[in-house]
């Protein structure tokens, strides 16, 4: 059963997009409370690859999480197969007042629907918390004509 989970991040679409596909900006924002990623990789493309490790914060073992590409479309659209062939679908929205990053997965099976919508809600509001906090990032600088 798809479960999905919404908010609105009040930022340019650029900073959004960045800071959710990022490595270095995912281990400040990506885990639950009681989880941390301590490191990320991503090949963001069709058939590329996001690998996370996480941690919990009070110690014990930890888990890796990889997944696979099935769709990415710049600052619209990423989708990926999860390892256990799970599929989620992230979608970034121009809305008023920011972007609306609208997530949909599925779920585990033994895990509550209303437990993995909190949890994965949890991680969504970390993220926007994230973007919100840090000051904007200068565009990236165009290349000198004729050098492209």
């Amino acid at each position: 059963m798809p479960i999905t989970v919404e908010r609105l991040v009040a930022a340019p679409i650029e900073e959004v997009w960045r800071a959710f596909n990022d490595p270095a900006d995912i281990l400040a924002w990506d885990a639950a409370e009681a989880w941390r990623t301590t490191s990320a990789s991503n090949d963001l493309r069709v058939g590329g690859r996001l690998e996370l490790r996480i941690e919990p914060r009070q110690g014990g073992a930890g888990l890796g999480f990889g997944a696979t590409y099935t769709d990415v479309r710049p600052m619209r659209l990423i989708a990926w197969r999860t390892d256990e062939s799970r599929l989620v679908r992230v979608e970034f929205r121009q809305a008023e007042g920011g972007v609306l990053v609208h997530q949909t997965f599925e779920g585990e099976a033994g895990t509550s629907v209303e437990e993995q919508r909190r949890d994965w809600q949890s991680v969504l509001d970390r993220f926007a918390a994230h973007v919100e906090a840090r000051p904007a990032r200068a565009p990236d600088p165009a290349p000198p004509p004729g050098t492209a």
